[in-house]
């Protein structure tokens, strides 16, 4: 390997420096981008992404499905908050299994095994008789859930190419998104059934994903990564010369991985044998670059939810029913509408993610978000103190829910997943990726379940005051404590968080070694 002038080292020949982001963005540069992908490698992350519908289909359709569930099985307000947050909290089971779970049984069939379980689930929802059988189908759903939103990101980051990762990592994000439509357009076939009937369909429906993503797993390969620490390393190299460019660029890889997991502290034991044990250890009583991993992580996943996007899109009928559009159908088209906002933004912010890199998109969706949400804040506050309910300000709420929704797809939304599954060392990376999920969810539970209790005491103008004001804390915390990490492979990434003096004892060693 060449050591550059600033002592830089192990940097692949075939990982020079990504196009300069000043560049013109033409549609040349564009095609180029989308020539330039492993198609191994999409059709992984595709599969693996795929599994991250069935948590939006969830949300989505459960937005549209209490509107007639409450009429049916006549249920309070209090119990549509914890059936609709009941499956973010219960979703923190599966995400602090799936770290151990995905060490021991490998990435792949910890895919599967998410998918069986919310299929399960939505079985249980859409034929359930009553509130307590509605409940435990959303804990088993739950569960699936958890297990999914940790895993699909990690595998897509241990498979994908580095300049690529940021794309293809950022796919479970633009599923979640494509599933909440489709849980909007599923609201609107269904809603002109009679009312036992049809949120029993918009439930039942997110069995079909999950049948079809449990099958499609079986075709994908295990992680490279994965095969590595269990002494697999042939069936590595088989994986990474369809996922890599060349039979050069592979072995180099392989090389890399195989160094990085030797060089992992506790690894004695046999490969063959290891199945996650000691890496709870090493994150309770992290180093100081673990602990700074671990803020990084855990706090963009603590935004991600605190920002509130999640209680938005599940309770967006009744904010707008407050605003004055009382048609529950009009309602739902205009969640459609919402929907369509998100998907389309998460599709830019994928797309630029690996040439602007995630800082900047980062802070820019935050500081959007903030802008947004103040002024759906204000929106209401107008609308709360009219009766006339001036059409302006129905617009500037309609406006600033999808501009919030937008601005979420474009930063926190994506890159949350991507960063919490590439920062940490390949040892890692699993269980310290489900602790920072696990946050998410035990954040997310908890909005979800307070949002309309919390909007009744100080309404909804008040609580989209506080929300905007998170999003201020939000943006801070982007500017100081997240790292870029475009272009750079994962096991580069290992030293991206060590101080200043470890750096140079690490590259003043590798020069005496070189």
């Amino acid at each position: 390997m060449d050591q550059d002038s600033v002592g830089r080292v192990n940097i692949p020949v075939d990982q020079t420096a990504p196009a300069d982001p000043n560049d013109d963005l033409d549609a040349d540069s564009l095609i180029y981008k989308i020539k330039g992908f492993n198609r191994y490698a999409l059709a992984c992350a595709i599969l693996a992404s795929t599994n991250s519908v069935l948590l939006g289909y969830d949300i989505g359709v459960m937005s549209g499905a209490v509107l007639y569930l409450k009429d049916d099985i006549k249920i309070s307000t209090a119990q549509v908050e914890i059936l609709v947050g009941s499956l973010n909290v219960c979703s923190l089971i599966g995400a602090l299994a799936s770290g151990k779970t995905s060490d021991w049984i490998g990435r792949r069939y910890t895919i599967v095994l998410s998918a069986i379980t919310f299929l399960l689930g939505a079985i249980l929802m859409g034929l359930a008789p009553s509130f307590p059988f509605l409940m435990a189908g959303r804990v088993i759903a739950g569960i699936g859930v958890g297990y999914s939103l940790m895993i699909a990101p990690v595998y897509t980051a241990e498979v994908s190419p580095a300049m690529t990762r940021g794309f293809l990592t950022s796919l479970p994000e633009v599923f979640i998104n494509v599933g909440i439509l489709l849980g909007f357009i599923c609201n609107y076939a269904f809603s002109g059934l009679p009312v036992n009937i049809n949120w029993r369909l918009m439930l039942g429906l997110s069995a079909v994903p999950a049948v079809v993503v449990a099958v499609g797993v079986f075709n994908m390969p295990e992680s490279p990564r994965w095969l590595v620490m269990k002494g697999r390393s042939d069936e590595a190299r088989d994986v990474l010369l369809r996922t890599c460019d060349s039979k050069e660029e592979a072995n180099m890889r392989l090389e890399e991985m195989m160094s990085a997991t030797g060089d992992s502290p506790g690894h004695a034991k046999s490969a063959s044998e290891w199945n996650g044990e000691g890496v709870w250890r090493e994150l309770l009583r992290p180093t100081p670059a673990v602990r700074r991993m671990l803020i990084a992580a855990i706090g963009i996943n603590f935004f991600m939810q605190a920002s509130g996007n999640d209680a938005v899109v599940y309770y967006t009928p009744a904010v707008f029913k407050a605003a004055g559009i009382r048609k529950k159908k009009m309602l739902v088209v205009v969640t459609i509408i919402m929907g369509i906002a998100k998907t389309s933004f998460v599709l830019v912010s994928a797309l630029f993610l690996d040439r602007f890199g995630r800082r900047p998109l980062l802070l820019l969706g935050t500081i959007g978000m903030a802008i947004s949400l103040a002024g759906l804040g204000l929106g209401s506050r107008f609308l709360e103190a009219s009766d006339h309910k001036p059409v302006w300000a129905i617009a500037l709420c309609v406006v600033a829910v999808c501009a919030d929704v937008s601005f979420f797809s474009i930063g926190l939304g994506p890159i949350t997943w991507v960063y919490s599954s590439e920062i940490f060392p390949m040892r890692l990376r699993a269980q310290g990726s489900s602790l920072a999920v696990s946050v998410n969810r035990v954040v997310s539970g908890a909005v979800s379940m307070s949002f309309l209790s919390i909007s009744k005491k100080i309404s909804f103008a008040g609580t989209f005051f506080i929300l905007s004001g998170v999003m201020v804390l939000a943006a801070i915390f982007a500017y100081f404590v997240v790292r870029e990490t475009k272009g750079k492979t994962l096991e580069e990434l290992a030293t991206l968080f060590d101080d200043e003096d470890t750096k140079q004892n690490k590259v003043r060693q590798n020069n005496e070694d070189y």
